[in-house]
C-alpha cells in the first residue's frame, strides 16, 4: 500500500509581473485604442490629468531640425512626450515647508478651460447628428398628405428595410404583420411600397438590384439612352454584372461604344442606396510615425497627434504624501497605477520610435525609388538591432503605421522574406509584386500578360517564381486576371 508523501522543491521560472503583462498589452495596441485605454484612466484615475497646456508649450519645445520628439531621457530626470511635469518616483514632502493645504487646493492643479454656463450653447450641442434612413424616409412620410390608415402602411414598410435600402421580405409577410382593422390587403401594400419608393434616395424600397436600378434609371436626362438602359436592365443583367459589353453588344446588334456609353451611365448609379445613412463607425488609419526626407536624409519622427498628453497630478499627489494613512491603500493604488501610466507612455512611443528608425534605415532604398527596392528583412534583424525580443518587435509591428511619401503603410508591410535569383542575389516578395504591377501596367492593350507569361518574363530575368506565386502577388494587387483584361482592352 503505497503512503502519501510530502516534498519541497525549488525551481526557478519566469513570469511577467502584472506591470509587465500589462505594458505588453498596451504595447500591442493600435493608436486608437491605446489613446481611448489613456482617456479610461483619465476618467477613473484622481491621480491623472490632460495636459493641454502642451499644445502651447509644443512650440516653445526645442526639436531637431525635423521636428522630431526627443524621447531621451535626461541625467536627472525622464523626458516624456506628454510633459515634462510627470513625476516617477515618490513623493517626499517637506512639512515645514511654506506651502500648506490651502495653498495646493488653490493651485492650478488641474486645466482650468472656459466653461459654459447653462445658458450658453456648447459645441456639442451644435453638432449635427446623422439621421438614419428611416428617420430620412419618415420624415419626408409626414409631409405628404396621406390619412392614418395610408400612413401606418408605408411607415411599416420603411420600418422593414435593411441598411442597404431593400425590401428583403414578402409583401405577404408584413400582411401579418400590420395591425390594421380591417387587416390591410396586398393591394393597399403594394400602393404603400410604390410610395415609398418614389422617396429619397432613389431606389429605396427595392426588393432586387434591378429594381433599385431601374428605380433611379429617370435620373438619366437622354429618352434614348434611358430605353437602352431600361432594356439591358431588364432583359441583359447577368452579361452587365460580368462587364461582357462585346456579347452584349452583339446580343443588341448596336455599336459597341453606344452600349458601352449606356453600361457606364448604369454603373454610376448606386445599387445600395441605404448606404449613404449608415452610422457605421469608419476607423481611419491614423499613422504613429512620420518619416520625411531632410538634406538628403531620412529621418523618422513621431506623429504628434496620437501622442496622449497626460501627466501626474502633482497638487494630488502631493496632498495624498502629506496626509497618507495606512486607510488609504485604495488612493495608494490609483497613484502607481497613474505613475505607470505615464511611464507606458513613454515606452510604448520610444519603442516605436526606435523599431521605425532601424526599419527606415533598413529600407531607405524603397523611400527613394518605389516598391521594386524592397530588400528582404526579418524580425530577427530589427530585434538585434534594437535590442529588443522578436516577438516584442512583432507586438510594436502590428496595427502600427508609418507616413511616407509613397503612401502610409503598416509597420509589417516592411518585411518580407528573401527569395534568392537564380545569380545568387536575394530579393524581397514586395519588390517582386511591384515588378509584376509594372509588367501589367504596361503590357499592350492588344496582348494582356497571362500568370504564365508573367513566370516567364520573370525567369527571363532571373527570378525563378512559380505561376501560383503569380497569381497570388496578381490578387494581392487586386488586378484583374487576363481574360478580363482583354476584353476591357477590345
Amino acid at each position: 500500500m503505497s503512503a502519501l508523501d510530502f516534498r519541497t522543491e525549488t525551481r526557478h521560472s519566469q513570469t511577467l509581473s502584472p506591470r509587465l503583462q500589462r505594458a505588453v498589452r498596451l504595447l500591442q495596441l493600435s493608436s486608437l485604442d491605446f489613446a481611448a485605454q489613456v482617456n479610461a484612466a483619465l476618467g477613473t484615475n484622481p491621480f491623472l490629468e490632460a495636459d493641454e497646456a502642451g499644445d502651447d508649450a509644443d512650440a516653445d519645445t526645442e526639436v531637431t531640425d525635423t521636428g522630431a520628439l526627443d524621447l531621451q531621457p535626461s541625467d536627472d530626470s525622464v523626458a516624456l512626450p506628454v510633459g515634462a511635469e510627470a513625476e516617477l518616483t515618490p513623493i517626499d514632502v517637506d512639512d515645514g515647508g511654506p506651502q500648506d493645504d490651502r495653498d495646493l487646493w488653490q493651485a492650478d492643479g488641474s486645466p482650468n478651460g472656459p466653461r459654459n454656463d447653462d445658458a450658453e450653447v456648447s459645441a456639442l450641442d451644435m453638432t449635427a447628428v446623422q439621421a438614419s434612413l428611416n428617420t430620412h424616409l419618415h420624415g419626408q412620410l409626414n409631409l405628404l398628405p396621406l390619412d392614418e390608415r395610408d400612413l401606418a402602411l408605408a411607415k411599416a414598410v420603411v420600418e422593414s428595410l435593411d441598411d442597404d435600402g431593400y425590401l428583403r421580405i414578402d409583401l405577404t409577410e408584413l400582411q401579418a404583420v400590420v395591425d390594421l382593422s380591417p387587416p390591410a390587403s396586398l393591394e393597399e401594400l403594394q400602393i404603400a411600397l410604390r410610395r415609398v419608393q418614389s422617396l429619397d434616395p432613389a431606389g429605396v424600397g427595392a426588393r432586387s438590384v434591378g429594381e433599385c436600378i431601374l428605380l433611379q434609371l429617370p435620373a438619366i436626362d437622354c429618352p434614348q439612352q434611358r430605353a437602352l438602359a431600361e432594356t439591358i436592365v431588364v432583359k441583359h443583367l447577368d452579361a452587365l454584372a460580368t462587364r461582357d459589353v462585346t456579347a452584349l453588344a452583339r446580343r443588341l446588334e448596336l455599336p459597341l461604344a453606344q452600349v458601352q456609353q449606356v453600361c457606364d451611365r448604369i454603373r454610376r448609379l448606386d445599387p445600395r442606396p441605404g448606404w449613404r445613412f449608415s452610422s457605421s463607425h469608419i476607423a481611419y488609419v491614423v499613422p504613429d510615425v512620420v518619416v520625411k526626407k531632410h538634406r538628403g536624409q531620412w529621418h523618422v519622427q513621431l506623429n504628434p497627434a496620437i501622442v496622449p498628453r497626460v501627466r501626474l497630478n502633482k497638487v494630488y499627489a502631493e496632498l495624498f504624501a502629506r496626509h497618507r494613512t495606512s486607510q488609504n491603500g485604495e488612493l495608494a493604488n490609483h497613484l502607481q497605477e497613474a505613475r505607470w501610466t505615464v511611464r507606458n507612455v513613454e515606452q510604448r512611443f520610444s519603442t516605436i520610435l526606435s523599431v521605425a528608425e532601424a526599419i527606415v534605415k533598413r529600407q531607405k532604398h524603397f523611400l527613394d525609388f518605389g516598391a521594386m527596392a524592397m530588400k528582404p528583412l526579418g524580425l530577427k534583424e530589427i530585434a538585434e538591432e534594437v535590442g529588443l525580443h522578436e516577438s516584442t518587435v512583432s507586438r510594436v509591428t502590428t496595427n502600427k503605421y508609418m507616413s511616407t511619401p509613397s503612401g502610409v503603410f503598416e509597420l509589417k508591410y516592411f518585411f518580407s522574406r528573401a527569395m534568392v535569383s537564380a545569380n545568387g542575389s536575394a530579393c524581397s516578395g514586395t519588390a517582386i509584386r511591384g515588378l509584376i504591377k509594372d509588367m501589367i501596367a504596361g503590357e499592350p492593350p492588344e496582348a494582356s500578360l497571362s500568370d504564365a507569361e508573367i513566370t516567364r518574363q520573370l525567369a527571363q530575368q532571373g527570378l525563378v517564381v512559380a505561376r501560383r506565386t503569380v497569381t497570388k502577388y496578381r490578387q494581392l494587387l487586386r488586378i484583374e486576371p487576363v481574360d478580363r483584361r482583354r476584353r476591357h482592352a477590345a
